[in-house]
């Protein structure tokens, strides 16, 4: 499923208005983490690459907005595997991911500084991008 650039704008825009609510963020952070919870824990051992655990909850905030960009598109999002991730692990995350979902790509690109977090940020992205029929 090729998400458009306006689908993924509009899950950009919302959040940048909700951000001003201290409980959109950790809404979004603890539901993906529940729903998520093999990605998380990915993520968290990547803690010391992100920074520490501002960068891991930063991570899994971005990954959210990318699999709600999904959802609002019609996906339905399953449950990802360790073997979903290994799937997506190989080559480099952020031109494979220009390729197949440019409007996420530029989304990580313009919102994610860290070079580390991008690219996991990406591989994930892949990952759902391949669950989605």
């Amino acid at each position: 499923m090729k998400l458009t650039k306006d689908q993924v704008l509009a899950v950009v825009t919302e959040a940048g208005q909700k951000m001003s609510d201290p409980n959109y963020s950790s809404s979004m952070v603890g539901g993906f983490f529940q729903q998520q919870q093999q990605v998380s824990n990915f993520i968290s051992a990547h803690e010391q690459e992100l920074g520490g655990t501002e960068g891991i909850i930063s991570v899994i905030f971005h990954c959210a907005l990318v699999t709600e960009a999904f959802r609002r598109a019609g996906a339905r999002i399953r449950t990802l595997s360790y073997e979903d991730l290994d799937g997506a692990a190989r080559g480099e995350p952020l031109p494979r991911l220009e390729k197949v979902q440019l409007p996420l790509h530029e989304f990580i690109q313009a919102n994610v500084e860290n070079v580390d977090a991008q690219k996991l940020i990406a591989m994930i992205a892949l990952a759902i991008d391949a669950a989605v029929p």
